[in-house]
């Protein structure tokens, strides 16, 4: 018998604890607009110890560091688009680094600012005009980027916040370079909390009134030459589905809204993920950040400690019991979501869950302007949070939409 034929060493395969498994998923779900290439996922899956952040951000991390390597070589003998690209597929690594890395932990900052000169770099290759912009916000410094078609100075404009754990530069990757492409201008940015905003506040925790950070946007926007105020849209990603709806009820200058899933309930959305809820645990079962190093596996695995940990800290409470109860606080009433009177597209993925579809189905029925439902499904690739793999054809569903809407 002669040897099997074999074309390569890597393979198909990800993770079997699937909190890490969605982000591989979602790493390479960026593959399409340059976030990544799928070569190197599948081979990084291959070197990581399955459930285990640590093996995770060390992996990642040094992949943006040889990718940054080779770009600035490329960048030396003049390549701009080698050079470009293999900045952006850096920026996408170093995210996915500074996503499992604890944020107070030094190296969390440390990547996060190494994925934002990356994309900086790339985008000092790109024909599309990116600007640097700061806003503030009871002390804090709010970055953003005002990206423009190089097509030049666009009359729509699309406006982009992520959530939880996004960032400025995955949602250009995702839904940016889309935009531009179909001749939208872009304002991306970012509110208290958010993964930018860490970056450059050590101490910054979500805030539920989010329409202060959306409404200085829109200022800027609408001061821009050229700019039409009746094509002004905004999408919010994940977390970002509340943010953008809670900008939108506050913000009438909002002509079109994407919420990508609409999230009018955090605490309910969360809650259902565990299938407890923590703000009503007795005292003798909460615990700190303080306890979480000596809480063994056998009762939280290493993976479920980060997550507890970065949930602590980001919203800024002492405990697990208290940042739940602060989470409740994250709720549109039905008031709120009647003063939504622009056209909106809600989108989900029919894998995400029972509650993120009763909360999308409940957007519908209690939003004052007209909604379009899209559901998204196994059968497109879709059906995961934020259709994470398959990004080019929510992209098509959202800007089709967006150019349907506003002409």
């Amino acid at each position: 018998m002669g040897e099997a034929l074999e074309r390569g060493q890597t393979r198909v395969r990800g993770f079997g604890d699937p909190e890490m498994d969605h982000q591989l998923m979602r790493h390479l779900g960026s593959a399409r607009y340059g976030g990544a290439s799928i070569g190197e996922c599948l081979a990084a899956a291959a070197r990581i110890r399955d459930a285990d952040p640590a093996a995770w951000i060390q992996d990642f991390a040094e992949t943006g560091r040889r990718q940054c390597e080779d770009a600035a070589a490329r960048a030396a003998k003049g390549h701009a688009v080698s050079a470009r690209d293999q900045y952006l597929v850096a920026c996408n690594s170093y995210r996915a680094a500074e996503y499992y890395c604890p944020v107070d932990d030094p190296r969390h900052r440390e990547y996060g600012l190494a994925s934002r000169q990356a994309f900086l770099q790339a985008m000092q290759w790109d024909r599309a005009p990116c600007a640097e912009l700061w806003f503030s916000q009871a002390g804090l410094r709010l970055p953003a980027y005002h990206i423009r078609g190089a097509r030049g100075a666009g009359d729509r404009v699309l406006m982009i916040v992520s959530g939880f754990d996004g960032t400025l530069e995955e949602s250009y990757l995702a839904y940016g370079r889309p935009a531009l492409e179909r001749g939208y201008d872009l304002m991306l940015f970012t509110g208290p909390g958010q993964m930018d905003t860490w970056r450059f506040n050590a101490s910054s925790h979500f805030a539920p009134d989010f329409e202060q950070a959306g409404r200085q946007a829109v200022d800027y926007i609408l001061a821009q030459p050229g700019v039409d105020p009746r094509r002004v849209a905004l999408m919010g990603i994940s977390f970002g589905g509340y943010f953008a709806s809670r900008i939108a009820a506050y913000e009438p200058r909002i002509r079109a809204l994407i919420p990508n899933s609409p999230i009018i309930d955090l605490h309910a959305y969360m809650t259902s993920f565990i299938g407890l809820d923590p703000a009503a645990l007795p005292a003798s079962d909460d615990f700190s950040v303080a306890d979480l190093e000596h809480i063994p596996d056998t009762v939280m695995s290493a993976q479920q400690r980060a997550m507890s940990r970065n949930l602590m800290l980001r919203f800024g409470r002492p405990t697990f019991v208290e940042t739940y109860s602060r989470i409740r606080d994250f709720r549109l009433e039905p008031q709120a979501l009647a003063a939504i009177r622009c056209p909106s597209l809600a989108l989900v993925g029919d894998g995400e869950g029972a509650e993120p579809l009763r909360q999308w189905q409940a957007f519908q029925d209690a939003v004052g302007g007209a909604c379009t439902p899209r559901l998204f499904t196994a059968v497109e690739g879709a059906d995961a949070h934020c259709q994470v793999g398959n990004l080019a054809y929510s992209a098509a569903v959202a800007l089709d939409w967006l150019d349907e809407t506003l002409g």
